[in-house]
């Protein structure tokens, strides 16, 4: 059996989604970029009951190997990691909220900067497709264009993303402005950020994914580092210090009666 620590991996985030509750149940399912194709979470399978055997190795192709059958939706995990070749791991579940705006076919518009998590000015919603469906992939393909969530209509969540880490925190993410959003919208529709303030938001996101400062090049007043002090100031510096260590206290004199 190969990749042992991806298929532990996937156990590993597929426990964490139903411990944390964004998902419930079998109905999330997880899987990772291997040479070739992939590896999947099974079909119908509890996820405390998993061993690494039991994920599925899948080829592009759609051939498998393995004692599992694949997660019924294989084939927008596989249509996702094949054209997307800037993730690896594709996360999918039913979280509450999510699934909440799902149902009533809205996506996640600009109402808070955090939507740029996903890529974009928004986080769209897809058509409604049934469930392991190739409609389902070719939909999700589409709402995914340039952005790594999406919400399914009528359905869930899809995120995507390098590790499974990032996928977890991508998933927590979207799925808190998904609960933002339902609130907001019970006062009213809320005011959405200019595409130009996004683009700000998106960009200064982007500087601190490469351990930039989230600040544009244009802004003046940016964090600088101190500077390091010279090693004859450091000696003097630490001459002083030895020499106050070192002098005696002397006793105030006595006063004459």
């Amino acid at each position: 059996m190969s990749h042992t620590k991806l298929r532990q991996g996937i156990i590993d985030t597929c426990l964490e989604m139903n411990h944390s509750g964004l998902n419930q149940g079998t109905s999330g399912n997880v899987s990772h970029r291997i040479p070739g194709g992939m590896l999947i979470t099974p079909t119908s399978l509890p996820y405390a009951q998993m061993k690494p055997a039991d994920i599925v190795a899948m080829d592009f192709d759609g051939t498998y190997s393995g004692r599992r059958l694949p997660s019924s939706e294989w084939r927008f995990h596989r249509d996702i990691l094949k054209n997307r070749t800037d993730v690896n791991v594709v996360l999918h579940t039913h979280s509450v909220y999510c699934t909440t705006l799902a149902t009533h076919e809205l996506g996640i518009p600009s109402f808070h900067y955090m939507v740029a998590v996903a890529g974009g000015t928004d986080i769209r919603c897809s058509d409604y497709a049934c469930f392991g469906t190739q409609e389902l992939s070719d939909t999700a393909l589409k709402a995914l264009e340039g952005r790594t969530a999406c919400l399914l209509g009528h359905h869930g969540l899809i995120v995507l993303a390098d590790t499974f880490e990032k996928a977890l925190w991508r998933a927590h993410e979207v799925e808190t402005l998904a609960k933002m959003y339902v609130h907001a919208l019970a006062i009213g529709e809320p005011p959405r950020l200019s595409d130009a303030e996004m683009a700000q938001v998106i960009e200064q996101m982007r500087r601190m994914s490469y351990g930039q400062t989230p600040d544009l090049d244009s802004v003046a007043d940016r964090p600088h580092a101190a500077k390091a002090k010279s090693a004859s100031s450091s000696k003097r510096t630490e001459k002083k210090t030895t020499r106050a260590k070192a002098k005696p206290k002397t006793r105030p004199k006595a006063k004459k009666r």
